[in-house]
């Protein structure tokens, strides 16, 4: 390791352990608020209780993965201060602007909505409690836009000018950083691969219980709205990855570049299916292509040019001045066929899980009066092979986890590709660090941070693992019978104030 560039390398380790990390729960978060309110608007509306049990039972797995994304998230406020100082005082006029906005409006609206939807079952009447939960599903949300912004000015920095005196950026048009296409885009795309999250979260857990035949009513009706969730998640991510990847390709063509590993532009130019090749050299040595098909997903032309890594890398040579702006080709190259593979598998096990249930559902057709187990499974209108059906129950369990690798390698690819800069043309990475904190500092605090969410991880899984396993609470008369009107005689005034579950 180059001992000059240490305490910079240390530093993106750093920050990128803590946001990968973080980011696992951000999406569950945006995707489980709506599909939980989806759920309780569907018990106001029909009065069925395996809606109200729903509810409860994925509110409550809502409520674990927002408390430990909460506390994961403040981590990252700090680490500009910590050791990207100088990135702070470079662009902390226009940065902390759409961060300020996610916190003054979007946490707190979040937070003071959320208190009232967690205390107020047994004290606010159903709809006002069922706009309790939808306003916390705006928020989240509304909090994701703000960060989002803030990240796409990073990838293409407008609104701004640099103060030759103070050697700052200062804010000139808050309004084009909110509503830039890259915003828009970004935001799209991340808002569309969080309820393919939530879809998948949902569809693993529904048939982790309706393979040991538990909880059917219930588990039924959430298979069926993950398995949907999951679709058209799926699909609204593949378009908005596209219409990402053709902004990408006019802000970033390197790394439109770097995710094709394609060093010398063509025209057409082909998509890799697999490449391999020698980056010191600049070209690959095995080479599985379409050909034409990068030029479409460019320009919506098969014949269209498309500039090569090496092109890139001569134009912005002449642009910025000597140096390699070149990103680290293998981690932009395979993080994203990753990102794309495991979003595109998550959609085909929707699919088949949907086709599967197109008849008879992918679950016991009846059971016990009065008890949660049943006799046996029935898919079509005969009965599938035990040994088929387990497996289906097992692809969909795995599926859980797809949706996560996708959007942990598509924030890495969209990180990583834009090295070695910060800000976009504007600030290199190198000179955004701390310059008076030292290698031995950065280390230590990134191995306190990766031990402490170490421990965090546990704390979750284990919450999750003993709440799943629980399965739906049963329902007591103040959840059937809520009040009709705030203060009135069916509120259970003489009731203290108390935590749901």
């Amino acid at each position: 390791m180059d001992l000059a560039l240490a305490p910079e390398t240390l530093a993106r380790w750093q920050f990128g352990i803590t946001t990968v990390y973080h980011f696992l729960f951000v999406p569950l978060t945006i995707s489980l608020a709506a599909l939980t309110a989806g759920l309780q608007t569907a018990w106001v509306r029909t009065e069925k209780e395996k809606y109200l049990r729903a509810t409860k039972f994925w509110g409550k797995l809502f409520l674990i993965n927002i408390a430990m994304g909460v506390v994961t998230g403040i981590v990252q406020e700090f680490q500009f201060g910590m050791n990207w100082s100088d990135y702070s005082r470079f662009v902390g006029d226009i940065f902390g602007a759409p961060l300020a906005f996610e916190a003054l409006i979007a946490f707190f609206f979040e937070s003071t909505f959320i208190g009232l939807w967690i205390f107020g079952w047994d004290k606010l009447p159903k709809k006002i409690h069922l706009a309790c939960i939808w306003m916390v599903a705006l928020g989240t949300v509304l909090s994701a836009y703000f960060i989002l912004a803030a990240n796409s000015w990073m990838q293409h920095p407008v609104g701004y000018k640099i103060n030759e005196a103070t050697g700052r950026a200062e804010l000139t048009d808050f309004w084009a950083v909110l509503t830039q296409n890259t915003a828009l885009t970004q935001f799209f795309h991340t808002i569309t691969a969080a309820f393919l999250v939530g879809g998948a979260f949902m569809v693993g857990i529904s048939a982790f219980h309706l393979a040991r035949r538990r909880h059917v009513p219930v588990m039924r009706s959430s298979l069926r709205v993950g398995l949907v969730t999951l679709i058209i998640a799926g699909l609204g991510t593949a378009v908005s990855g596209d219409l990402l990847g053709k902004v990408m390709y006019e802000q970033q063509p390197m790394k439109m570049a770097a995710a094709e590993a394609l060093w010398d532009g063509e025209a057409p130019a082909p998509f890799s299916v697999f490449a391999y090749g020698d980056v010191e050299k600049g070209h690959n040595e095995v080479a599985i292509e379409i050909p034409g098909l990068l030029s479409f997903l460019a320009h919506n032309d098969f014949d269209s040019f498309v500039p090569g890594i090496n092109d890139v890398n001569k134009a912005e040579q002449q642009q910025f001045g000597p140096g390699d702006y070149r990103p680290n080709i293998p981690v932009a190259y395979w993080g994203f066929r990753w990102m794309i593979g495991f979003g595109m598998a998550s959609l085909g096990l929707g699919m088949l899980g949907l086709w599967l249930t197109r008849k008879r559902f992918l679950l016991p057709a009846a059971y016990r009066t009065g008890e949660d187990e049943v006799p046996h499974l029935v898919l079509f209108k005969k009965p599938l092979s035990p040994k088929l059906a387990s497996w289906y129950w097992i692809l969909a369990l795995w599926t859980m986890g797809f949706p996560l690798i996708a959007n942990s390698w598509g924030w890495i690819f969209t990180e990583m590709g834009r090295q070695p800069w910060v800000v976009y043309g504007v600030l290199r990475t190198r000179e955004a660090v701390s310059p008076g904190v030292s290698q031995a500092e950065v280390l230590t605090s990134m191995i306190v941070f990766t031990l402490l969410y170490a421990v965090l991880a546990v704390i979750e899984v284990r919450l999750l693992v003993k709440y799943v396993k629980a399965g739906p609470p049963e329902l007591t008369e103040a959840d059937l019978n809520p009040p009709t009107r705030i203060g009135g005689d069916d509120a259970h005034a003489d009731r203290p104030m108390a935590f749901s579950y």
